[in-house]
């Protein structure tokens, strides 16, 4: 993702709303240097009020990732299955390396920092495994996969992790047809 496209089309978007950074930051309840480091590309926005956002600047979250370019791609199935996966692959990185590797170190303290959590922690706690699993499939849809929603139903416990998964399939799929239009 160029994130310096992303957070230009944001800045542009957000003028022509004629909203200031403080503005749309107060909308989402977030501070405004948030805002000012998602125009200057410095981060992207959480997944978590990604949604919120592109209602407020009239947009959706693909075009939004894209910098506002819309791509003309089909939407491959993301396997829950995959996904797991990949977890388990994370753990055996430092099973296999050993936990003071410096590649599992640096892996873990990128993931640490990208994301604010203690990865370490979150795969041993079920529950914040559901949820890492759910922001992966949501990372996922929003860069254009689908998920298998019935596979989602069937593994998570939390069915707050469900909806969450089921709205974001639910504004990509709006997004699609929008862009048949």
């Amino acid at each position: 993702m160029d994130t310096l496209k992303i957070g230009r089309y944001i800045q542009h978007l957000r003028k022509a709303a004629g909203l200031t950074q403080r503005e749309l930051a107060e909308k989402l309840s977030i501070s405004f240097q948030a805002v000012s480091k998602w125009e200057k590309g410095e981060t992207l926005p959480d997944t978590g009020i990604l949604l919120p956002l592109c209602d407020i600047l009239g947009t959706t979250a693909d075009k939004l990732l894209h910098g506002g370019s819309l791509l003309g791609f089909e939407r491959r199935l993301m396997p829950l299955e995959d996904v797991q996966e990949a977890f388990r692959c994370m753990e055996a990185v430092g099973e296999l390396l050993g936990e003071e590797s410096t590649f599992f170190t640096g892996m873990v303290e990128g993931i640490d920092r990208k994301m604010n959590i203690d990865l370490l922690a979150y795969l041993k706690d079920p529950r914040a495994r559901e949820a890492m699993i759910a922001e992966a499939l949501i990372q996922g849809i929003l860069s254009g996969r689908t998920v298998d929603m019935e596979e989602v139903e069937a593994a998570f416990q939390n069915p707050k992790m469900v909806e969450n998964v089921r709205r974001y399939l639910r504004k990509a799929g709006e997004a699609a047809e929008g862009k048949k239009e």
